[in-house]
């Protein structure tokens, strides 16, 4: 304890040091009081010590130390807070004004977009009821069975232990085996899982395959299933790592995704959309058994474009069956319906599928007809075992990241009035176009500025487009399950300009400076040009809805094949063995 005041003599009679420190208000330290304390610790520490000091009068001089040190560090802390205060102060009165002058603005965008939210607020509303209702229901039987089903064991249990035929250990067992089939059945009941990453099921009005009227009007379920990690085996060389932990004050590794990601079906799949490459007649003749396979021998529903319904209609009139749509409005809610997806093509197939969902994007099945195919896995030739197996089930899944790109304008007031977003699965490139003069580009990572470009252009790439245009201007091949943003120049005016490779929570913007001597151009997936004026600016950061594309082996193997067979990556001549060589030591 320290007192409020201090009259300290020595042995002769000598007056020592007087302390007075009075109680700081509301928890505040004056520092002025500070000051004081501070300056009659000094005095009494410099005085010269007498003969005979005792140690408890050096412990006590150590005491006061100790508290200007604390009074000190408590003065810092109060102006330290006080700074952040106002810090803060002034962005909440930023941030109001900002949304004031939103609120004020009120154009119709905002307004569709509101009524847009409402109305697929009220779908999904409506999506869930119909799911609940059944999920209901067969709770309720179930909660009947699992309670039936205890009682009976519970009667056997006794008539077991009256006739001493049943031990205390197997009843034990008995107990827990009961109690953990219950929480399995439960668990599976409402479509939760330990190490799942995310399950959807929807319901919908959709046609069946009987010909009659009747049938065409019945309610089918969308197909459900879930992602989970994976590896092989429990005792394998994989495993599984969180982020980080911080157990006991030691840092360790976290279990994350050292193991592959695998889908399971809880439900048949029943609509599938086929996409393919035009004006090939191998395609063609390809989509034609495809399409009658599904459906005389699977019994699926098949969408294709109506690009491809008019080609088998010209085919045969028995593929009436076949469904599109009629504008691009349907192509919005195309997630909602299909179950799967099936490209024929090469990897820019893949990338039109993509382009197709601007949310969440169904399973893709890629069936490799293009030239090169890191994207494309599967095989034509044995189309009908590869697609038994997918609709099957489980399959290895790559989760391709996607890049959510915005244009903001110069007369724009805030970075929230862009124009339409681009989602893009290998790059975004921003170039000079047919300019003659060098690319002037400022680069800024989360307000951080990275560094300004001058050359012929910038590439912002996924990990799935870094064997694309991002390969060929010098940047690293990545595995596409990293998630990551590939920055890449293009043709630096620089000799120490090296690509970069940043993580995927960042928000990269790139904007053309008005001292720019030209203009720039961004093209999106190679397609959907904009032009960059002086003071615009593109916004990248990762978008919320990968691209599951589904693996032959798993999503390493095709990975490392694709750039064996489409890259012919790190091919040589092996190095004779009856050479020359080292002498024993």
């Amino acid at each position: 304890m320290s007192p409020s005041k201090l009259d300290s003599t020595d042995s002769f009679g000598h007056e020592e040091a007087s302390v007075s420190c009075s109680k700081p208000e509301n928890g505040c330290v004056d520092s002025l009081s500070i000051f004081h304390s501070e300056k009659a610790v000094e005095e009494l520490l410099q005085q010269t010590p007498v003969a005979g000091m005792d140690e408890h009068l050096i412990e006590f001089s150590e005491a006061l130390r100790t508290v200007a040190k604390a009074l000190r560090r408590a003065a810092e802390g109060k102006a330290s807070a006080q700074a952040e205060a106002a810090e803060w102060k002034w962005r909440y009165e930023l941030e109001r004004t900002r949304n004031i002058q939103m609120e004020q603005k009120g154009n119709n965008n905002c307004e569709m977009l509101r009524h847009w939210w409402i109305r697929s607020s009220l779908d999904n509303a409506m999506d869930m009821l119909r799911i609940m209702l059944p999920c209901l229901f067969f709770w309720e039987v179930g909660k009947e069975q699992n309670k039936r089903i205890a009682e009976a064991r519970m009667a056997e249990q006794f008539s077991a232990e009256k006739n001493g035929d049943l031990d205390c250990e197997r009843v034990k067992n008995s107990d827990n085996q009961s109690m953990l089939q219950n929480e399995s059945n439960e668990h599976s009941e409402t479509g939760c899982m330990k190490h799942g990453i995310w399950s959807h099921e929807v319901l919908r009005d959709r046609e069946s395959d009987s010909n009659s009227n009747a049938d065409r009007n019945k309610i089918m379920r969308k197909a459900s299933f879930k992602l989970s990690w994976w590896c092989n085996g429990e005792n394998g060389d994989q495993h599984k790592h969180d982020i980080v932990s911080f157990e006991r004050g030691n840092i360790t590794t976290a279990e994350r995704s050292s193991k592959q990601i695998s889908l399971k079906w809880e439900s048949d799949p029943q609509t599938v959309l086929i996409l393919t490459k035009p004006n090939s007649v191998s395609v063609r003749i390809l989509c034609v058994q495809m399409v009658r396979w599904l459906r005389e021998r699977k019994k699926l529903n098949v969408y294709v474009e109506p690009r491809v319904k008019v080609e088998l209609l010209a085919e045969s009139s028995n593929f009436s069956y076949v469904q599109t749509w009629k504008d691009d409005s349907e192509i919005s809610h195309l997630h909602m319906k299909v179950d799967l997806v099936i490209t024929l093509g090469g990897d820019g197939t893949v990338l039109w599928a993509a382009s197709m969902f601007k949310g969440p994007v169904p399973p893709i099945v890629p069936f490799s007809l293009g030239s090169l195919g890191f994207m494309t896995p599967f095989h034509s030739e044995h189309f009908k075992d590869c697609l038994d197996s997918v609709l099957r089930g489980p399959i290895s899944i790559t989760l391709r990241h996607r890049l959510l790109c915005r244009v903001v304008r110069d007369a724009a007031k805030n970075e929230y009035e862009t124009e339409e977003p681009f989602l893009v699965l290998n790059e975004v490139t921003i170039d000079r176009g047919i300019s003659s003069y060098l690319t002037n580009l400022e680069c800024y990572c989360d307000n951080s500025f990275v560094t300004c470009v001058q050359g012929d252009g910038l590439i912002l790439s996924t990990t799935s487009g870094s064997t694309a245009y991002s390969l060929a201007a010098g940047g690293s091949m990545v595995h596409p399950q990293v998630p990551g943003i590939l920055f890449t120049p293009i043709c630096p005016h620089s000799l120490s300009f090296r690509p970069l490779i940043l993580p995927e929570h960042v928000t990269v913007r790139i904007m053309v400076p008005f001292n720019s001597r030209s203009p720039a151009w961004a093209s999106f997936d190679g397609k959907d040009r904009k032009l960059l004026a002086a003071g615009d600016a593109l916004l990248c950061s990762m978008a919320p809805w990968p691209v599951p594309t589904a693996c032959q082996v798993d999503s390493t193997n095709d990975f490392l094949r694709s750039i064996h067979d489409g890259l012919h990556w790190n091919l040589r001549k092996t190095q004779s063995f009856d050479g020359p060589r080292d002498r024993d030591l």
